[in-house]
């Protein structure tokens, strides 16, 4: 059998270690929000990584064997209209496989990855596709990006609110779902995932399209200390160095955990046999950033119906490894083929550069755009100084701040038996108290970090 490139699951294995907590696999979890390589909460437990066969032995135990794809840089002397005309045969056929006789449900932003889906389901025709966006109870109306965009494709559309502290009530059905492989803050689906269970069965979803199909941001001839460099900035939430590092001296781990992570990345980046440094990063992230982080909460989305994702498909992985990077870099390619196929979607904003479309993004900084963004400025204070309250802009706001949710996060924190067993209160307290009144936004990974390790604890085999 065969591990997807990008799995949508992790499949568990055991090994012959003793079964005992992985601190030190813990403590990646707590800097970077995701589980490293293979690790996972405890030293006898491990997941097959991506694009590796294995098999089962008499026992039913899982054998892990050989990659059977790796990652590589490979460009085609192809022209972009060439390399565009593959990406829309391949993108349209997947579309069409992956959606085939099933009821679509379709989340729709104003970025590009989910935009594009729409297109190829106009293209292919599909006969039934239900959209759907979702924006806080308090904060701008994200909602309207994915409405326009359903109405120029002819699709169905449902707006949703994300109400405030919506996790309480839902915190262990989700613990159940991701077994606490994410933070909890992350995914706001699960306030909505009954109502949109509804609108079909089969979620359709665009995940890794930013990824594979963009630049990583760094020079192509970047030493590996300067990619090392890079990669931490990336991996590394904010607040997350300074809580992995407490937690190391707290459980008397040998050396200091910075040291530990560099050690740790190296090896995972000098693995990858890739020159071009973006094309080496972008398959650093595809290994070992897509599966442990952002297939955790898709979970969500299957623990009520069949999931589809075309840019995890192995097909899109093998193209994106033979197309030069000057043709991913700034999403070209994507916004050529939504141009290309829909131009009335293509002039509907773009979130990331709003009031600009497909066609007009690349003037986002004349001074003809000034005005508005200076309104949006002026809105969100105006918000804060009428009403007494800033807009919700990020998930933690939603969840950490308000009185009710402040009693419940402190249940959480401060009320769990096993939880002090696993993190000393006093480091607990030591970042509660930076979050509450030092600095909410540098501080609320720690915290989002911290509950999710508190739900865990109850859950310790």
């Amino acid at each position: 059998m065969k591990n997807p490139v990008i799995p949508v699951n992790s499949l568990f294995y055991q090994v012959d270690e003793e079964h005992a907590l992985d601190f030190k696999a813990i403590a990646v979890f707590l800097a970077t929000g995701f589980f490293l390589d293979k690790d996972t909460y405890y030293k006898d437990q491990k997941v097959v990584p991506p694009a590796t066969s294995y098999s089962l032995n008499s026992n039913g135990r899982i054998s892990v064997g050989e990659p059977w794809f790796r990652w590589h840089y490979t460009p085609r002397d192809i022209s972009f209209g060439g390399a565009l005309d593959e990406f829309s045969f391949l993108f349209e056929k997947i579309t069409e496989e992956q959606t085939r006789g099933k009821n679509v449900i379709l989340p729709l932003s104003g970025g590009l990855d989910s935009r594009s889906q729409a297109v190829a389901l106009k293209a292919i025709n599909h006969p039934s596709v239900a959209t759907y966006s979702y924006k806080f109870a308090r904060s701008f109306d994200e909602t309207s990006y994915g409405r326009e965009i359903a109405r120029r494709c002819a699709l169905s559309f449902e707006e949703l609110v994300i109400p405030k502290g919506y996790l309480w009530d839902r915190i262990d059905e989700l613990a159940e779902i991701n077994q606490c492989y994410s933070d909890f803050t992350h995914p706001r689906q699960m306030a909505v995932i009954d109502e949109i269970s509804k609108l079909g069965n089969l979620f359709f979803l665009g995940h890794w399209g930013d990824v594979l199909f963009d630049d990583m941001g760094i020079s192509e001839n970047a030493t590996e200390y300067e990619q090392l460099v890079y990669l931490k900035k990336k991996v590394l939430k904010k607040g997350g160095l300074e809580l992995a590092s407490e937690v190391w001296k707290s459980w008397n781990l040998q050396g200091n955990f910075s040291d530990y992570l560099d050690d740790r990345l190296l090896v995972l980046l000098r693995k990858i046999d890739i020159k071009n440094a973006n094309a080496r990063i972008r398959a650093f992230k595809s290994l070992y950033w897509a599966p442990r982080w952002t297939s955790v909460n898709l979970a969500v989305f299957s623990s009520r119906h069949e999931t589809a994702l075309p840019y995890y498909d192995n097909r899109m992985c093998e193209f994106i490894c033979t197309i030069p990077e000057e043709y991913l870099a700034g999403r070209k390619m994507q916004i050529e083929y939504i141009k290309r196929r829909n131009p009335g979607v293509a002039a509907v904003r773009w979130q990331d550069f709003s009031p600009c479309n497909l066609y007009t993004y690349p003037s986002f900084s004349h001074p003809k755009y000034w005005p508005y963004r200076i309104f949006r400025k002026v809105g969100r204070v105006a918000q804060k100084q009428i009403k007494g309250q800033s807009l919700v802009l990020r998930n933690w706001e939603n969840q950490f701040l308000g009185k009710e949710n402040a009693t419940r996060l402190k249940q959480h924190l401060f009320e769990n038996p096993s939880f002090k067993k696993l993190i000393p209160t006093e480091v607990t307290q030591k970042f509660y108290q930076n979050f509450r009144k030092k600095d909410p936004v540098f501080y609320s990974h720690p915290i989002s970090s911290l509950l999710t390790l508190s739900v865990f604890s109850k859950r310790i085999k």
